[in-house]
């Protein structure tokens, strides 16, 4: 089975492409994201790893605009996200340029996820190691949410989580997002901390929140806000084990 991991273009026995299920592993063991559709708001937040004591923090970034309407997370190799933000923040401004309109969100991620098919059907390359969720608002006020994998394909979702420990995160969704949960900014931005919290070992410091609204600004949530939102959290959680 191993001899067929050595080129890209090489099918395994059972179909299949083992270097793409390697980048998968590789996105597995990135910092956990997760994304969070609500009625009027988009919440994308991330596991932010420590950084070193010297080290500038502004370089561990996880979340990135792509457009002024459209933001990115990601987890996997950051190598890899930097090279695949660079051609698709281009991809938005030749969009804009030539059509004169924003892209959609669902343009950027088609994109997105056909750079990284292209990785999985020649020689001389090898897969993205990195899964995105994409999400904002497109012209007609209409919100999305998008998640692509490393072998290129894509799915809208109204709430998902990629990165480490991706299955715990999930089933948390599942069982916790409902349409009245995520009716208010605060329930959905609250449900997403809650499920990073799932699996992030230090607590909000090592989180990052972003607020997506209808045309306005992205807003990263201040260290304080996610402090007492998750003081809130803990407290509730308190009182359900007493009760």
């Amino acid at each position: 089975m191993n001899t067929y991991d050595r080129a890209i273009t090489v099918f395994s026995p059972d179909g299949q492409l083992l270097q793409v299920q390697y980048a998968q592993e590789a996105t597995r063991r990135g910092s956990a994201a997760v994304g969070i559709r609500g009625d009027n708001v988009i919440v994308l937040a991330v596991e932010k790893k420590s950084v070193a004591k010297l080290q500038e923090e502004r370089t561990e970034k996880k979340i990135v605009l792509l457009d002024e309407h459209v933001t990115l997370v990601f987890a996997g190799l950051r190598a890899d996200a930097r090279v695949l933000i660079s051609r698709a923040q281009i991809e938005c401004q030749s969009h804009r340029l030539t059509v004169e309109d924003p892209v959609t969100i669902e343009y950027i991620t088609r994109y997105i996820a056909e750079m990284k098919q292209q990785h999985t059907q020649s020689n001389g390359r090898r897969p993205f190691g990195l899964s995105c969720l994409i999400g904002g608002f497109d012209y007609d006020g209409n919100p999305h949410l998008f998640q692509t994998e490393p072998s290129g394909i894509y799915y809208e979702w109204k709430a998902c989580s990629t990165g480490r420990c991706d299955k715990t995160t999930r089933e948390f969704l599942e069982q916790n997002y409902t349409p009245g949960v995520v009716a208010t900014d605060k329930g959905a931005i609250k449900l997403a901390i809650r499920c990073l919290l799932e699996v992030v070992r230090s607590g909000q410091r090592n989180i990052d929140v972003a607020v997506i609204k209808r045309n306005q600004p992205v807003n990263m949530l201040e260290q304080e806000i996610i402090n007492s939102i998750t003081q809130e959290i803990e407290e509730e959680r308190e009182d359900a084990e007493k009760q």
